[in-house]
């Protein structure tokens, strides 16, 4: 088992960012948002109708079926990309490997502004306030004094939140750092409700906004980076947003349970809005100082990997390596 939860997590550090730097490709840069907002949308729905259809499986089956119906499921996916027209899409010229990458994607990332405040704000609200896998199981028991089902309704509601924000977002033509800031608020005064919350009811209630807001979070963040980040660099930033979302677990979740033990779960709760709150201000402060509105971010050159990806930011052409639908990636061009 532990083998097995290694391997997935190695083969989880490689896809998510590949998929997330997909999405690009498939869509461009117009329909960018509602893409993200729409893979939002069938996540959050499966974990909505996931968790009872595997409950029913599990009852009439066992548990061995369901991994091999997960399984199976895949040959779905496998079969709509290779029925892709691959001509059709915004492909990005392929990148050689060289030495200094990882280090030229980490450089690009903290010198551009548009890059560095949402993985900022990824890594903090991440770590101190996105932990409800620990909160939420202690919350029921502890302050609410309840059992599987109620934390069952309450990560349904959150569940039910986390689907409006997921349509929001996929309504919406471009994403925006005010949109951004209002998001990260929006998660900080939810996150204050619940731990303020005097009961069940009142608690149950306040999981649909947090869901709501998270989710315009996550996905705004998505979105910003791969429209600020340059097509070379792409990858390297959504590999940045992985690690900083799925690596602040191990981190965050010890943390909370520390927390948790020391000054209560309430507290806990409501240090991570704080936190938030704190965050958000920070990230208006210094993109009201940037004057940055979402299709006005000009993200500076970051370096270049090759001599000819160079001559392309001295010839003042987007080092992006963008080609329309129908065009062969080329640096030449």
């Amino acid at each position: 088992v532990w083998l097995l939860a290694a391997a997935t997590g190695v083969v989880t550090a490689l896809d998510m960012p590949s998929r997330q730097s997909f999405v690009y490709e498939m869509v461009g840069p117009d329909d960018l948002a509602n893409a993200v907002g729409l893979n939002a949308v069938v996540i959050n729905s499966s974990r909505i109708v996931g968790p009872a259809v595997a409950g029913l499986l599990i009852a009439t089956a066992g548990v061995a079926p369901c991994f091999f119906v997960n399984a199976a499921s895949y040959v779905a996916v496998i079969a709509a990309l290779l029925l892709m027209r691959t001509s059709e899409l915004w492909r990005t010229a392929p990148q050689p490997r060289r030495p200094g990458q990882l280090r030229a994607g980490l450089a690009c990332a903290w010198r551009t502004c548009e890059l560095r405040v949402p993985l900022l704000m990824m890594a903090v609200v991440s770590t101190l306030a996105y932990n409800f896998s620990v909160v939420l199981p202690l919350l029921t028991r502890q302050v609410y004094g309840r059992g599987g089902g109620a934390y069952g309704a309450l990560t349904a509601a959150m569940g039910v939140g986390a689907l409006a924000g997921a349509l929001l977002m996929a309504a919406r033509r471009r994403p925006s750092f005010r949109l951004l800031v209002g998001s990260t608020l929006g998660f900080g005064l939810a996150s204050l409700a619940l731990a303020a919350s005097p009961g069940y009811g009142w608690g149950l209630m306040a999981m649909a906004p947090l869901g709501a807001a998270g989710v315009l979070f996550i996905s705004t963040t998505n979105a910003l980076l791969q429209l600020n980040a340059d097509g070379a660099m792409r990858g390297r930033v959504m590999a940045l947003w992985s690690m900083v979302f799925l690596g602040s677990t191990p981190i965050g979740g010890p943390l909370t349970g520390l927390l948790a033990r020391l000054v209560g779960v309430r507290w806990t709760v409501a240090l991570g809005g704080l936190a938030t709150l704190a965050t958000a201000a920070a990230a208006a402060w210094v993109l009201r100082r940037r004057r940055l509105r979402a299709g006005e971010c000009a993200a500076p050159p970051c370096l270049p990997d090759t001599p000819a990806h160079a001559d392309l930011y001295a010839a003042g052409r987007p080092a992006a390596g963008e080609v329309r639908p129908g065009e062969a990636p080329s640096y030449n061009r």
